[in-house]
């Protein structure tokens, strides 16, 4: 079973960074590609970033290029996303997920519990 725990949000203002990880566990973490997705209040999950299963092809929604960074690290099954210069709107569920290929995010696991970011104006 699958299992992915998010953590790192938290309270910022704008313009602040923060950094997410992503432990999963229960897969061959490796050979997976993996995504972040975020959920506003009363708005749909939505697709961030995706990571080849090497790490060496990324892939980023319009609204996070720029400011945003994936990264994995294989060896702990963990993934990262670096973000800078956060606007109030990106306040939201971040979460996890393993995905079908990194330029066609569909997660394919049951979700995390995600972690909360809140970015102030």
């Amino acid at each position: 079973q699958v299992q992915l725990v998010e953590s790192g949000g938290g309270l910022v203002q704008a313009g602040g960074s923060l950094r997410l990880s992503c432990a999963a566990s229960g897969l061959t973490f490796s050979s997976y590609s993996m995504g972040w997705f975020r959920q506003a209040p009363g708005k749909e999950r939505e697709f961030v970033a995706a990571i080849r299963w090497s790490g060496d092809r990324t892939y980023y929604a319009d609204f996070v290029k720029g400011r945003f960074t994936i990264s994995r690290d294989n060896a702990k099954n963990t993934v990262y996303l670096q973000m800078n210069s956060l606007k109030p709107e990106d306040t939201a569920v971040y979460y996890c997920n393993g995905i079908a290929d990194y330029t066609d995010p569909v997660p394919f696991s049951s979700w995390g519990q995600g972690t909360q970011v809140t970015v102030s104006s």
